[in-house]
């Protein structure tokens, strides 16, 4: 689990293009384990490679229509960690 740069593509909705811009993500994988015996009504959560401290920048789109705010914000990863994923930073799925 550790930073990469990645490029990602930045949108709105009311502009007509995407802009790619560099930042940093956290990417990898966790050791974990699932148990062999389920208890009932036990949560067991995996470990993910997640944002452990991060912050927002912001970036303005070219070409908007005038009337569209052009600005967007996107996370900057500045370290890494094994851990829950947060669903309020994170694309997390859960099953039951």
């Amino acid at each position: 689990c550790q930073l990469i740069n990645q490029t990602v593509s930045l949108e709105k909705e009311g502009c007509s293009k995407c802009h790619p811009v560099e930042t940093t993500i956290c990417s990898g994988h966790c050791l974990t384990k699932d148990p062999v015996i389920k208890i009932p009504f036990s949560n067991v959560y995996q470990h993910v490679c997640t944002y452990q401290d991060f912050y927002y920048k912001t970036f303005e789109l070219p070409d908007c229509p005038p009337g569209v705010d052009p600005t967007v914000t996107y996370p900057v990863a500045l370290s890494c960690h094994c851990g829950r994923c947060a669903m309020d930073t994170s694309d997390c799925t859960y099953e039951s």
